[in-house]
């Protein structure tokens, strides 16, 4: 049973009695002239020539209840000023593809969309109005009483800080964001907003997809509006572009679909990914990845001989795997059969690397094994026999973090 309610009837007759054009709306039918009122819902047989308190009861019987309920809900209540929002709403309900009789039926138990990492559930109340509970996707099957509740849509903002281990999330649309949180009861702007914090402009790019109106930006032109310490990347070599696109935009990187490719006639080879929302340009966080990178491809190869077992080959490869996948957390410290087991890496460490952290005795440089050598003849210790790690400081990597801020820190999601 649907509740209609005097406001949404007097709002039906007042349009219709504006002089607008008649009502048309998910299969309603509602208008005025000299004969009459007339209303009718899906095709049905219309009742015309009616008088107003003839209107108004035709409008709350049972079958033309949830036509109106549901009219006043998108043209009052949701109204046409928030196009994206509005088109969110709908397809949270898939508005354009059942009747409303079949969505008031789906909406009393809950009708579930995902996005990103959230699951968006939209319910159906007595008037015709519509709520929204948002919560990450893990907690599908918890008690909501069992999450800690929130009400603000700006509450989603410190929600999305921080992962799961406390760490800094540079990028929004990671798939780290952390559970165990809903907000149960929210309105349509709400809703969206919510969204929008937790996935900036998610919804609204994804609209303009939808309406054939997404402006994308690709790799080329990007890097060519890069300036100052960024305006490098514009020399990395385009089959890089395409190892950048592997590393870094794919769903268990990035929740977004990768819609940017080189540049608008060179499409790159990497799978673009498969989220709800696209991505239409590079973010700076590619961008900030992209200079790094840029930097290392100018470096000549160099041919390396090492001394090692077939296992030994594999368990480096499996090591390589185990990082780039982010498992290394999900092996556990007893499983050696793992090749990127802890224990086992460092019994590898410990019989292949030489003091200096060479693999099989090998250096980088050819020459740093003669500047080795030059500090063991010369002395070059420290009053405790150690030697002076100052000057492997830059060829480790331990470089000032400032620098590593600007190219691994806060940036812009886009």
């Amino acid at each position: 049973m649907t509740d209609v309610r005097d406001e949404q009837v007097d709002a039906l007759c007042e349009r219709i009695e504006s002089g607008a054009d008649a009502v048309e709306f998910d299969g309603l039918h509602a208008a005025t002239d000299e004969s009459g009122y007339a209303l009718g819902v899906e095709g049905r047989t219309r009742h015309e020539g009616l008088s107003e308190s003839e209107f108004r009861t035709a409008a709350r019987d049972d079958e033309v209840a949830p036509y109106v309920t549901n009219w006043y809900y998108w043209d009052e209540v949701v109204g046409h000023r928030g196009r994206h929002r509005r088109a969110f709403l709908r397809h949270a309900e898939a508005a354009d593809d059942h009747a409303v009789p079949e969505r008031y039926e789906a909406l009393r138990a809950g009708m579930h969309t995902e996005w990103g990492d959230v699951l968006v559930t939209a319910t159906l109340a007595e008037d015709g109005h519509r709520r929204y509970e948002i919560r990450h996707a893990d907690d599908a099957d918890a008690q909501r009483e069992a999450l800690d509740a929130h009400h603000d849509p700006l509450d989603a903002r410190e929600l999305s800080t921080y992962d799961e281990r406390g760490r800094y999330r540079p990028l929004k649309t990671a798939p780290s964001l952390v559970s165990g949180w809903v907000f149960p009861e929210l309105d349509g702007r709400d809703a969206v907003e919510t969204l929008d914090v937790l996935y900036p402009a998610s919804v609204a790019n994804w609209n303009l997809e939808r309406e054939g109106d997404l402006d994308v930006t690709h790799w080329r032109e990007t890097a060519e509006r890069q300036t100052g310490i960024y305006g490098v990347v514009e020399e990395l070599p385009t089959e890089a572009v395409d190892w950048v696109a592997e590393a870094c935009c794919t769903d268990s990187q990035c929740l977004k679909r990768r819609e940017w490719q080189y540049d608008e006639d060179h499409a790159l080879e990497a799978d673009g990914g498969t989220g709800a929302f696209p991505c239409r340009e590079p973010c700076s966080l590619v961008v900030a990845a992209g200079r790094k990178w840029t930097k290392l491809e100018e470096e000549e190869t160099h041919t390396y001989e090492f001394e090692l077992t077939p296992s030994e080959k594999e368990q480096l490869e499996d090591i390589v795997d185990a990082v780039a996948d982010g498992r290394t957390d999900d092996i556990r410290e007893a499983d050696v059969y793992e090749g990127a087991n802890r224990y086992r890496t460092r019994y590898l460490r410990a019989k292949r690397f030489d003091e200096h952290g060479n693999l099989s005795g090998t250096p980088t440089d050819p020459e740093e094994h003669d500047d080795h050598d030059n500090h063991s003849e010369d002395g070059d210790h420290d009053e405790d026999g150690n030697h002076d790690d100052h000057d492997n400081h830059g060829e480790d990597g331990n470089h000032d973090d400032h620098d590593n801020h600007g190219e691994d820190g806060d940036h812009d999601d886009n």
